[in-house]
């Protein structure tokens, strides 16, 4: 959520950059100054009432232990009024804080200097390249025909359980699913990363902390009774260890990983683009989080965002990286950097990481912040990515990776599968 004081002394900067975003209501900004200068004034004149009040209070204390009645009397007959001002200014004020976090938390973040402007992912821009595509023939096989060939994925008895989304790993896939997660906690620990277990639903304080709500309920899975969320993502639970919480400088940057099931309702999504482990309602994923100072944060995205390049090299996937444009980003983002894996049977990019910079966007919303040598605490900067989501990678190993023999399991993964080709 953007600090109000940060849109008062920049207010022509925040308009630029929510342009940047195709952000269509700009009359907010103008509209969360005026609020905000009545909160302050209607702050100021409660605190003049509250002050006058509280002095009458004194005098009257000392009046009557002088033994002036009558002068005491007098000066009750103020209070009345005191209270009736107290009441009026503290709904006014109370109408005023409502009306303006109202505004905050629909506003997203803003786009960092090096964030483009655009309007979707054709404007996205492409940073790097790694690999070519894998020389599979012309008569490769998409990764949903070879999980049913080699009895790795039943999407048809997922969708007897649960529903379309819902895929049952079998055999050799549950295996290659296994293999990845350790695979991914193993680098991360070796990295530097704390491994975490978090549970896998949150409350409505949480999903505000990491800015899925208001945004997000849509997408999130309700568990009504109990007012709980079943996580879209690890990077919820895991940032909301942090929430309310005062950090020492010396403690940065903190680095945490951990692997979950993640829900998405997907809420519109159908067709071909859809098809097999591409868009999923339940699906693994290891997470990295970091806490990180403000001077450091962008030095620190590079770093996780070298870090997943990393591990897609050790798998041998041809894969891009992207900038995404203002208009393609999360809410909450402030850059975000996208890895997409080449699918060979189905010739198109496939998204299996992102890795962003919230800034102090979510820490405002958190109240993390930590305390410098000097004693004063600020907000912290926090970062997340994926490292990574399992279904594409999947899908790349089994289309990228298929042999007239079989399909052949990347060599740094042997040691995990305990095989060396599915067939």
């Amino acid at each position: 959520m953007l600090q109000v004081n940060y849109i008062r002394e920049n207010r022509t900067k925040v308009l630029e950059r929510l342009q940047v975003r195709n952000f269509k209501n700009l009359e907010w900004i103008d509209q969360i100054i005026e609020l905000d200068d009545s909160r302050r004034q209607s702050q100021t004149q409660l605190d003049a009432v509250s002050a006058q009040a509280n002095s009458t209070a004194k005098q009257i204390g000392e009046l009557m232990r002088q033994g002036k009645k009558d002068e005491a009397d007098h000066l009750k007959l103020n209070t009345a009024q005191f209270k009736d001002q107290i009441k009026g200014f503290s709904e006014q004020l109370n109408q005023y804080e409502e009306q303006l976090q109202s505004l905050l938390v629909q506003l997203p973040n803003l786009p960092h200097e090096l964030v483009k402007a655009g309007k979707s992912a054709e404007d996205n821009e492409i940073v790097a390249v790694y690999g070519a595509p894998a020389q599979i023939g012309e008569n490769a096989k998409p990764h949903w025909e070879l999980a049913s060939q080699y009895d790795l994925i039943d999407f048809e008895l997922g969708v007897k359980i649960s529903g379309a989304g819902f895929p049952v790993y079998k055999g050799k896939g549950a295996r290659l699913q296994r293999a990845l997660i350790n695979f991914f906690l193993d680098s991360a620990i070796e990295a530097g990363y704390t491994e975490v277990q978090v549970p896998h639903m949150i409350n409505a304080a949480s999903g505000f902390g990491t800015g899925q709500l208001p945004d997000k309920e849509g997408q999130m899975y309700h568990v009504t009774q109990d007012e709980l969320y079943l996580i879209p993502t690890a990077e919820v639970p895991v940032t909301n260890i942090y929430r309310d919480v005062i950090l020492k400088e010396e403690d940065l940057p903190i680095k945490n990983t951990a692997y979950t099931p993640c829900f998405r309702r997907e809420a519109g999504s159908y067709g071909a683009h859809v098809r097999g482990l591409n868009r999923l309602h339940q699906f693994d994923k290891v997470e990295l989080v970091q806490i990180a100072h403000p001077d450091n944060s962008y030095k620190v995205l590079e770093d996780m965002s070298n870090y997943v390049q990393g591990l897609l090299k050790q798998l041998g996937l041809h894969f891009r990286v992207l900038r995404l444009c203002g208009g393609d980003m999360g809410f909450t983002s402030a850059m975000t950097y996208d890895m997409e894996v080449w699918s060979g049977a189905q010739q198109r990019w496939l998204e299996v990481s992102s890795v962003s910079n919230f800034e102090t966007f979510q820490s405002n919303r958190l109240k993390l912040r930590f305390k410098g040598k000097e004693g004063k605490s600020q907000l912290a900067h926090t970062l997340n990515g994926s490292a990574l989501a399992l279904p594409r990678i999947v899908a790349a190993i089994l289309e990228n990776f298929q042999t007239a023999d079989g399909i052949v399991i990347p060599e740094v993964l042997r040691p995990y599968t305990g095989f060396d080709i599915i067939n």
